[in-house]
């Protein structure tokens, strides 16, 4: 991977008559041997894709399957190019690599994160580059990512669907311009700089975004209409027609009535909505300690925000009957998404908020971020890995019961044991060190590692970490001094 980024920074930049910068990409092949060949950007001539260099130009002439390819950028998928070009992703599916490590998805929102999805739909084994290295590759491409959108405004208009993320990305039936609220589109094209909603070239960007699309009406005319994206984002009523696509709060107090309430409307304006309920119901204090108001609440509320709005820009929303739950009670604040992990992301990536930078629903993504709706990329599971350190608290837990991803948060360590029976018998210190664990992402630490970096006694960190392993949520490795522990997957 970090080949990969060094290779990718020699990339040549073209010359284009708009000036738009090009992506700097670099692509290592691994071949069984473990030899491996190096591609970049522009290498052998001028717009040349890395993996097109590398497996079309350099190793045209060898058998390449079951080779392992790294690329820092997410392969273009179907369609993406000019016939008869192939998209890079087609060129690995052909050429039968058996594994792809990706950097960061495309940020094109017209074709982000669909040239991973065409891999995995063909059998290819997928990973992403960890969030760190993540990183890298934005900073160097920070202009490339800035203009993405104005590569999907000038994106051609018939390209076929080759590749379909979700059923959301089609025409509703039945439905016209008029169901989506003008003020709201308007808004967000004028904070995205993409012009006018009621001209011809406002209307066209919309469709190469995925949020109109065009259609013949009963006069034979071709008119623009709502995706399921559109109507779910900026629907005046969009649960008529996605019934499910809400969020189901509930407070839960001892010795208070159970208060309910259900947060509708369009996506860009839930998360205002529901933050409003639960900030009512947090409970809060005055902070006197500087000048003007600053309210504390008794649990940090930024966690909660993160979790939410990640619920709704995750969920899967091709899964009919599952609203998102939220539920706040005296031991917990509960957050239910529907579906599992988006591929390649793992479950445990996710139980460790380790997980690589990932759209499920890209073009939701795209919308939020320029409302300024969701946080920088990355940033979002790091504020949630602050609540050990800054907020002296357990990590969320999380689950899968199907269909719902399940965040539980934990107000206190001794709620823990109450939202939990696996971690029940567990005291403070031990809830600190199975976190520990689980922020370091699965690495091996010896008993010495875990007296410098938790500041605890050795003999405490032997009681520890025995008590750990007796009820398997850490696994011993070694024998004597090289003896090493790892979380249980």
């Amino acid at each position: 991977m970090e080949l990969s980024i060094n290779v990718m920074k020699s990339s040549i930049q073209e010359k284009r008559p708009d000036e738009k910068p090009s992506p700097f990409v670099g692509a290592v092949m691994v071949r069984q041997d473990l030899t491996y060949e190096t591609a970049y950007r522009g290498e052998l001539r001028e717009g040349d894709h890395a993996e097109f260099t590398l497996l079309e130009r350099k190793c045209r002439s060898e058998k390449v399957e079951g080779n392992v390819l790294f690329a820092t950028l997410e392969p273009c998928a179907p369609g993406a190019r000019h016939f008869p070009k192939l998209g890079c992703a087609e060129r690995i599916v052909n050429a039968r690599i058996a594994k792809v490590y990706i950097g960061i998805e495309d940020p094109d929102p017209t074709v982000c994160r669909k040239g991973i999805q065409w891999l995995i739909d063909n059998d290819v084994e997928v990973e992403m580059y960890p969030r760190d290295l993540q990183a890298e590759i934005e900073e160097c491409n920070k202009d490339f990512l800035s203009a993405a959108i104005e590569r999907a405004k000038l994106a051609e208009e018939d390209k076929p669907k080759v590749v379909i993320l979700s059923k959301t990305e089609n025409v509703v039936a039945n439905t016209i311009l008029d169901d989506l609220s003008e003020e709201l589109v308007a808004g967000f094209m004028e904070k995205a700089q993409l012009g006018d909603f009621h001209t011809s070239e406002g209307l066209r960007v919309l469709s190469q975004l995925g949020l109109l699309d065009i259609k013949q009406n009963e006069k034979g005319e071709s008119v623009y209409v709502p995706t399921g994206l559109g109507l779910l984002l900026f629907g005046k009523r969009p649960q008529l027609v996605y019934p499910n696509s809400f969020i189901r709060a509930t407070y839960k107090s001892a010795g208070r009535k159970e208060d309910i309430e259900t947060v509708g409307g369009p996506l860009v304006e839930q998360p205002k909505q529901i933050f409003n309920w639960y900030e009512e119901r947090l409970g809060r204090q005055i902070d006197r300690s500087e000048p003007g108001r600053k309210y504390i609440y008794n649990y940090p509320i930024e966690v909660i925000n993160e979790l939410v709005k990640n619920a709704i820009l995750h969920r899967d929303y091709d899964i009919e009957g599952a609203p998102i739950y939220l539920e706040i009670n005296d031991d917990a604040i509960i957050i239910k998404s529907p579906g599992y992990a988006v591929p390649p992301i793992k479950l445990d990536q996710i139980s460790n908020f380790s997980a690589p930078s990932l759209s499920r629903n890209p073009k939701i993504m795209f919308v939020f971020d320029a409302l300024d709706l969701a946080e920088q990329r990355g940033l979002g599971f790091m504020t949630v890995r602050e609540l050990t350190e800054k907020y002296n608290l357990p990590l969320p837990l999380v689950s899968y019961q199907e269909p719902y991803l399940v965040f539980t948060l934990p107000r206190n360590a001794e709620a823990v044991k109450k939202v939990d029976d696996v971690l029940a018998d567990l005291d403070e210190g031990e809830i600190k060190l199975l976190d520990f664990f689980k922020l370091n992402d699965g690495q091996s630490h010896s008993k010495g590692e875990v007296v410098e970096k938790l500041g605890i006694s050795a003999r405490t960190a032997e009681r520890e970490l025995k008590h750990l392993v007796e009820l398997k949520l850490l696994i011993r490795d070694g024998v004597g001094r090289s003896t090493t522990y790892r979380i249980a997957k």
